[in-house]
């Protein structure tokens, strides 16, 4: 019984380290982990400070031979970046463990700690954990180099539209942004009539074209110009051009259609008015509310040109309104619009109240007009009309007016506008002094229409007050169930991301 006792309290025997002396447990080498390390270094030929190449411009870092990533700080892309600089001399120990190191954002430095294992004298196995500093040097990339350069492209679209207005150019804008259509450009130009944008490669440019041809009716006609040639490897490099052309209707246009496209329509009026512009064309007749679609390939077939200027919009009172009940539709007449109400109204110019001349007129407006109220339209009995489509119409078949919307005072809608919108980084020549004012149209579209709100990103003003989605006159506002918060990361001086300390919190702006 006391030898049994005596063997299980028996403790594993220990030898005394061959260099200093410790009694040590039993290993293959036969020496103490600290003489081991003093004599054997697992970690040499491992760079302890290595460089790593950022481009401040876009963010990104640079992976050899030729490729630039964009990494977060403190990733897992950014933690594999760093050790495949070191990736030879890793391939001879064993990696146990690699993380990051915390320091300061502007101290220009990342610090990756490594756990390594590695067999040494006689099969023991020794671990070591080191730093490696990494020191981000400023490099810029081939795409900046060619962003600086301004004049380097390889693509461009230039889209134009033929009438003075722009309140598509305003709506195509807010797609563009929507949608991300604007981030691989190299540089945005906007002219008298028209934008350009930059591309460069050629893939780009003619995925701008696609998504023009998706949102407005468009044409297009691609060219492309040799800049230079290798006969010996047979290359050859091109500029390519895109010239996109947007159908010369906006929003509020009168237009004339030719007989034989009205015919197709299902037999409605020539005179029309162009309601919306999006990836069709919506016309309504004001006389019988019968609304149709053209596309691109239909307007190009059978084209039509707007009546009147925007500028010759008149501003007429209404003095009698009565709504239209029953109407007598022809044979194979279209779709009718029910959004809009039928209405025969009495008005008079604002210019002529000291007349007794007054002008009648049908209206799709027969919902939102009142004795008394004002509302924008043209004169077609007093303007001179060069229009093939109109000198081939019977005099009776031209309305007097045409009424286009109701008016507002626009210097209270403006002050209680509530939201904004957004605005393409774009470099501006040859502004002209009206633009503001064709803005401020196309905000007022934006109120009014729902239709084409739905396809636009609309942000909360915080400088203005929350009111009621109606003022006073029932001009129409946008509720702020539709609205977006406006969101802003603050940033450091160097341009990038605050990025805090372990433990503390990451704070975004709200405005």
């Amino acid at each position: 019984m006391e030898y049994m006792t005596e063997s299980i309290n028996r403790t594993p025997g220990h030898i005394l380290c061959c260099d200093c002396g410790v009694p040590i447990s039993p290993n293959p080498a036969n020496i103490c982990v600290a003489c081991l390390r003093s004599k054997v270094d697992i970690s040499q030929g491992i760079p302890k400070q290595v460089s790593i190449s950022f481009c401040k411009q876009c963010q990104r870092y640079f992976q050899p031979p030729g490729t630039w990533i964009q990494c977060a700080l403190e990733s897992r892309e950014l933690l594999a970046l760093c050790l495949k600089k070191i990736k030879a001399p890793l391939s001879k120990v064993r990696l146990v463990d690699a993380s990051f190191v915390w320091t300061e954002p502007h101290s220009k430095r990342l610090k990756v700690k490594l756990t390594i294992q590695k067999e040494v004298m006689n099969g023991a196995i020794l671990q070591q954990v080191f730093v490696v500093d990494y020191v981000v040097q400023s490099q810029m990339c081939g795409d900046c180099h060619r962003v600086e350069a301004k004049d380097f492209w390889k693509a461009v679209v230039q889209v134009r539209q033929k009438t003075v207005h722009k309140k598509t150019f305003y709506y195509l804008e807010q797609l563009i942004l929507k949608y991300g259509m604007h981030q691989n450009t190299l540089r945005i130009k906007e002219i008298h009539d028209g934008l350009d944008f930059y591309y460069s490669s050629k893939q780009h440019a003619q995925k701008m074209v696609e998504f023009l041809q998706c949102t407005v009716p468009t044409r297009y006609k691609a060219s492309q110009r040799l800049i230079s040639q290798d006969i010996h490897s047979n290359t050859y490099n091109y500029k390519s051009t895109f010239s996109v052309e947007i159908v010369p209707i906006c929003k509020d246009n009168v237009v004339c259609l030719s007989p034989k496209l009205a015919q197709s329509l299902g037999n409605m009026n020539q005179i029309c008015v162009c309601i919306r512009v999006t990836s069709v064309i919506h016309l309504i007749d004001p006389n019988t509310l019968q609304v149709a679609d053209i596309d691109g390939n239909t307007f190009w077939t059978h084209p039509f040109n707007s009546l009147c200027h925007p500028k010759q919009l008149e501003e007429f009172i209404v003095m009698e309104c009565s709504i239209v009940r029953d109407l007598k539709r022809s044979a194979g007449a279209g779709m009718i619009s029910k959004k809009h109400t039928l209405g025969e109204v009495w008005v008079q110019k604002t210019s002529e109240m000291n007349t007794d001349k007054q002008y009648f007129c049908r209206t799709h407006l027969g919902h939102l007009l009142n004795p008394g109220d004002l509302v924008l339209g043209f004169d077609l009995a007093n303007c001179n009309l060069n229009d093939e489509h109109v000198n081939k119409m019977k005099s009776d078949r031209i309305p007097d007016v045409v009424l286009i919307k109701k008016n507002y005072d626009r210097t209270k809608r403006q002050r209680r506008r509530n939201w904004k919108l957004k605005e393409l980084a774009r470099d501006r020549e040859n502004m002209d002094t009206d633009n503001e004012r064709q803005y401020q149209d196309f905000l007022e579209d934006l109120e009014e229409d729902e239709a084409i709100r739905k396809n636009v990103n609309i942000y909360r003003d915080p400088t203005i007050p929350v009111e009621s989605d109606t003022d006073d006159e029932g001009a129409p506002r946008i509720s702020l169930a539709e609205m977006l918060e406006d969101l802003h990361i603050s940033q450091d001086a160097t341009g990038e991301e605050a990025r805090s300390a372990p433990g503390a919190a990451v704070v975004a702006k709200v405005t």
